[in-house]
């Protein structure tokens, strides 16, 4: 062989040695590509999902709020059912009672009117005392300040021996149930 087959076949050996290096270092490349790859669809896919879970816990906790709410408006709305349960009957019996304090108010002439009067103010504080173990109080108008909240004026008058904006006279009582007013205090208020 001469010196230049020797060079070659050694050129050959030596291209196909780094054309296999080559195609080696291509698969290596070509598998660390597809690992990352691999990776990078895995680190969106687990992106994704913790997105859905942290999405879903929201969803969740909202949730649980809400049934919260829910139940504490319901538990509200029964206690103010049971505290306010005889308002319409109470709303119900105060014409009655306006009526027996004007029947009160009339003057007896003889025995038999009187003791029919006597009766009629049993059976009106009968009445009065029942409406007072359900939490129903009388609206104390005369001589105090005039409270919208409490008091409908209906009219005004100027009076010396009282002070601006105090009730002078009482048309009508106002009642309260427990802390709800049922009707406020028809009256008369100095100007």
């Amino acid at each position: 062989m001469t010196e230049q087959q020797n060079l070659n076949e050694t050129s050959e050996d030596r291209v196909s040695e780094q054309s296999e290096e080559i195609e080696e270092v291509s698969a290596e490349a070509k598998e660390q590509e597809e690992e990352t790859v691999e990776e990078t669809s895995e680190e969106t896919v687990l992106k994704e999902l913790e997105e859905k879970i942290e999405e879903t816990e929201n969803r969740y906790l909202r949730l649980m709020a809400d049934f919260d709410n829910f139940r504490r408006r319901a538990q509200l709305d029964r206690e103010a059912s049971a505290k306010y349960r005889a308002q319409s009957l109470i709303s119900d019996l105060l014409p009655v009672i306006d009526n027996f304090e004007r029947a009160l108010k009339v003057e007896a002439t003889n025995d038999q009117s009187k003791s029919i009067l006597e009766g009629m103010e049993m059976v009106y504080k009968g009445i009065i005392e029942a409406l007072k173990k359900e939490g129903v109080e009388i609206i104390e108008a005369m001589g105090k300040e005039f409270d919208p909240n409490l008091h409908q004026a209906v009219m005004t008058a100027e009076d010396e021996n009282y002070d601006s904006n105090i009730v002078v006279e009482e048309f009508q009582k106002g009642y309260k149930l427990k802390d709800r007013v049922i009707r406020p205090s028809m009256v008369k208020v100095n100007q």
